[in-house]
């Protein structure tokens, strides 16, 4: 791990995004509520605040921080889940890996609640949308064209 420990604390904000492509039988089963395993939106929502959580436990070289918030929403579409997480701390380190670790675990948590209905469930378009606070300040990812 690098030493942070002359950083001043600073309020550190970071949003990731993840999308699960699915099938219009799966997303009619879970606008319906009717996947075996329960409700698949709450227990993703549940999984990716718990692995931001643990972030520092899962990727070797991060730092444990003390979150102040994690989010985490879902965009179903016809073809799949859009899940967006956002973590926010008063740190001497940034929270990218929260938030992308967040998402990425709700994500993950989904496809595992509907692999029974379909094996061709594919996690895509994991990435940093924003980022605030630190030293490089405010990025936001370009939309593209």
């Amino acid at each position: 791990m690098i030493d942070v420990g002359n950083k001043k604390d600073t309020k550190r904000t970071a949003r990731a995004q993840a999308y699960i492509r699915l099938n219009a039988e799966i997303i009619g089963l879970i606008k319906a509520g009717k996947l075996p395993k329960g409700n698949v939106l709450e227990a993703a929502r549940f999984a990716g605040i718990l692995a931001a959580k643990n972030t520092a436990g899962l990727i070797p070289l991060c730092h444990n921080l003390p979150l102040n918030y994690v989010g985490v929403e879902f965009k179903l579409d016809k073809a799949g889940i859009l899940v967006t997480a956002e973590a926010r701390c008063a740190g001497k380190t940034g929270v990218e890996m929260e938030a992308l670790t967040a998402a990425s675990t709700a994500a993950l948590t989904i496809y595992d609640m509907c692999k029974m209905f379909a094996q061709d469930l594919e996690i895509q378009d994991i990435f940093l949308l924003e980022k605030l606070g630190g030293k490089s300040g405010h990025y936001k990812r370009p939309v593209p064209r």
